[in-house]
């Protein structure tokens, strides 16, 4: 019966588990998709590399699925098992939550191992991935993305262009620019501007037609003023956006090898999706019983809170080691020690040894009385 038994629950949980984590991942990359479509509007994103970076944005996803999914997968799969009195079938022949616990034993690792590869190794390369991808976009864009009617920041010197219209062929018309040069401010109106680029070097710049240039530095009342029919200025790609992802994006090795605070928190953080999947396999079970014949969805919303509290708990101690405000040899350990804490009172509790302890004390009590 074991055999049977183990096979049946496995495959009741593993049937939900694709289909939670089917939903989600579509809602997630549904949404992603939206926003991918305004960075190919935005010149953040070649038109080409769409579906490369809705692949990538996959993987990223699914770090953090597979354990919402498995939680809420052994849940429902249990409260169905319990709503048509098939659990209270499987005890009244013995079956407990050690029986359930190896059933679904094989999956929960398994997920492990698969989780602890993206979150490790497969999810920062992703990352690093999606950013050559839009650093390369960045570096090859030209006016013809920029946005008309608004103001776009492009270059290593904070420069800012508005244009009131761009044309077929990319010419902005009746322009304006303000371009910090070390402490000076250089401001630049032009009734046109198109893109070229040197034939020698290969840089670009934009070429201004009928215009002023205003230069001078902030707070001093001396300007220069020059009238052109031509003036041209650089165009550079936006700074990258690397550096905001450096620990995210870092491998395991380099994580290991850096003594910074934001990276060792990092490695928790990697370190500790794998370990907070099993944690929640080990909630789901005691937290899934219902009665007969009530709904199977009455308890997911106290799994879903449990779910928030964890992540969010695991989010603040990241960001306090980082911080510096608690030491990293306590790091984000201490969360999972508090739901393991918090499952096995659930199950002592659901197994009735607080009721024994209770009762065992109170004749101690009534003996020596």
């Amino acid at each position: 019966m074991g055999d049977i038994l183990n096979r049946y629950i496995l495959k009741e949980t593993a049937q939900t588990w694709f289909a939670v984590t089917g939903v989600l991942l579509i809602i997630l990359l549904t949404d992603q998709f939206a926003s991918v479509l305004d960075d190919v509007a935005g010149a953040e994103i070649p038109k080409d590399a769409i579906f490369a970076v809705m692949g990538l944005s996959s993987i990223q996803y699914l770090t953090i699925l597979l354990p919402i999914g498995i939680f809420l997968a052994i849940m429902l799969a249990l409260a169905r098992m319990y709503r048509d009195s098939e659990m209270a079938a499987l005890q009244a022949c013995g079956v407990g939550n050690v029986d359930i616990y190896r059933s679904i034993i094989f999956l929960a690792l398994g997920l492990a191992f698969a989780v602890s590869w993206l979150s490790i190794e497969a999810g920062p390369s992703a990352v690093r991935a999606v950013q050559k991808i839009t650093d390369d976009a960045e570096k090859n864009s030209d006016l013809a993305v920029l946005k008309p009617g608004s103001f776009n920041s492009f270059g290593r010197e904070q420069t800012v262009l508005y244009a009131e219209s761009i044309s077929k062929k990319g010419v902005l018309e009746n322009v304006f620019v303000q371009r910090r040069q070390d402490d000076k401010v250089i401001v630049i109106v032009a009734d046109k501007a198109s893109q070229r680029s040197d034939e020698e070097t290969g840089k670009k710049e934009i070429l201004f037609r009928n215009g002023q240039r205003y230069e001078g530095v902030p707070g001093q009342q001396e300007f220069m003023i020059m009238r052109f029919r031509e003036h041209g200025i650089p165009f550079e790609a936006r700074e990258s956006a690397g550096g905001d992802l450096q620990e995210e994006a870092m491998t395991l090795l380099e994580l290991l090898e850096t003594p910074a605070l934001g990276a060792i928190a990092e490695l928790q953080w990697r370190l500790s999706v794998p370990i907070m999947l099993l944690v929640l396999s080990l909630i789901a079970v005691p937290l899934s019983k219902a009665p007969p014949r009530q709904g199977r969805y009455n308890n997911l919303a106290l799994g879903i809170l449990v779910y928030l509290v964890y992540t969010n708990m695991l989010g603040a101690s990241k960001a306090w080691v980082e911080d510096g405000i608690i030491s990293p040899a306590i790091g984000l350990w201490w969360v999972h020690v508090l739901f393991i804490l918090f499952a096995a009172i659930m199950l002592m509790r659901q197994n009735g040894i607080f009721r024994r302890i209770m009762a065992a004390s109170l004749r101690r009590a009534n003996a020596n009385s």
